[in-house]
């Protein structure tokens, strides 16, 4: 099966039944789709002969080698020639720190596969085409064109953005007056609003509320939060960062959704409050993804309620690597998962090996 079929069963997938978990489906797809890249993707392909996983031998998506995301700052994983390449996604870093990239030959599927996960979980009560003020806390795509973030937010607020959206940083800095002016607006003339953004910005902007004003939202207002505090001095538990929402803005933290995802990976994860409201919170998946918790010096799965290493395949990554070591550390819950944190040194020790195996002649 070659890489064309794979993609157009995984929009059919996508366009017409995004919420299906197909278990008999993805194990098709995620078994051609492997043995595709481990034909086409060369430095991948040696990582998994190392490992004496080769397409013959491979028999279940959970036996498919997962990279370490690190790896990604070592060597170029992709399926296809560079002069290819579309657009390039790069991680977050310095300009002198050596950043992972994830290139693309076709934009389609990566934004075939982020638009149902958006819409299901920070959308799941509006009507099909409905639109609603964004607020985005994060660049917009022109200012950082190698960020995935701003990229999918400005594919959703194209798709589902109404007037009175706008990107609220600029040349490196919130612009918390005109975001402060354009929220008093919200409060005011809609009764549905999303503010989306990174959490460190949304701290940022909490910390010149303190003191000088206290919002009232409307009842319908959402708030997606994603990234964590990477690189950042200061830390704020996730439980205070949503109290500190709901006392300045108004959002109560069950409306407030953390996303899970990353540069390397097509597809998304998120919270599931907005979708089944007084439910219990968890990570739920895409269902052409599939999430392993795993001993993360054995790769034997864990059981539920266990902490493990938390593994992806995500079949969107068609032109890169579908199976990816992500170095967060998680707990299975029901039909989802909570991410706990990182792996201390889990990320370097894994990209070491990864990167000496796909370097062998």
């Amino acid at each position: 099966m070659d890489r064309d079929a794979i993609e157009r069963e995984l929009l059919a997938w996508m366009r017409d039944e995004p919420g299906r978990r197909d278990d008999a489906r993805f194990e098709h797809l995620a078994l051609a789709l492997f043995a595709f890249q481990f034909r086409a993707n060369a430095p991948y392909g040696r990582f998994c002969a190392a490992r004496g996983a080769t397409p013959d031998r491979v028999g279940s998506w959970r036996e498919i080698p997962a990279v370490p995301t690190g790896a990604f700052k070592e060597l170029p994983l992709r399926c296809f020639p560079a002069e290819r390449s579309v657009h390039v996604f790069r991680t977050s870093g310095t300009a002198l720190a050596r950043r992972g990239e994830l290139a693309l030959d076709t934009l389609e599927l990566y934004e075939a596969s982020l638009a149902p996960s958006f819409e299901s979980f920070l959308l799941p009560d509006l009507a099909p085409g409905e639109r609603l003020p964004m607020l985005v806390l994060a660049p917009a795509p022109a200012e950082a064109p190698d960020s995935s973030l701003s990229h999918m937010f400005g594919v959703m607020l194209e798709r589902r953005g109404a007037p009175g959206s706008g990107w609220f940083v600029r040349e490196g800095r919130l612009d918390t007056d005109a975001l402060l002016e354009a929220a008093r607006g919200a409060a005011t003339s809609t009764s549905k609003l999303l503010l989306c953004g990174t959490a460190f910005a949304f701290v940022h902007w909490l910390e010149t509320l303190e003191g000088r004003e206290r919002l009232s939202l409307p009842a319908g207002t959402r708030v997606m939060e994603t990234g964590g505090f990477k690189g950042r001095a200061r830390e704020l538990p996730r439980e205070r960062l949503y109290a500190w929402i709901h006392d300045r803005l108004g959002v109560p933290p069950e409306r407030c959704v953390n996303q899970y995802g990353m540069t390397e990976l097509a597809s998304q994860f998120y919270d599931s409050v907005l979708r089944e409201p007084g439910g219990r919170r968890r990570k739920l998946a895409p269902a052409w993804t599939r999430v392993l918790l795993v001993e993360p010096e054995s790769g034997k799965e864990v059981r539920e309620g266990e902490v493990g290493a938390i593994r992806i395949v995500d079949l969107a990554n068609t032109g890169s690597v579908l199976a990816i070591a992500t170095a967060d550390l998680g707990r299975r819950v029901g039909d989802g998962f909570e991410v706990l944190g990182r792996e201390a040194g889990a990320e370097a020790r894994g990209c070491s090996i990864a990167a000496d195996e796909m370097l062998r002649a």
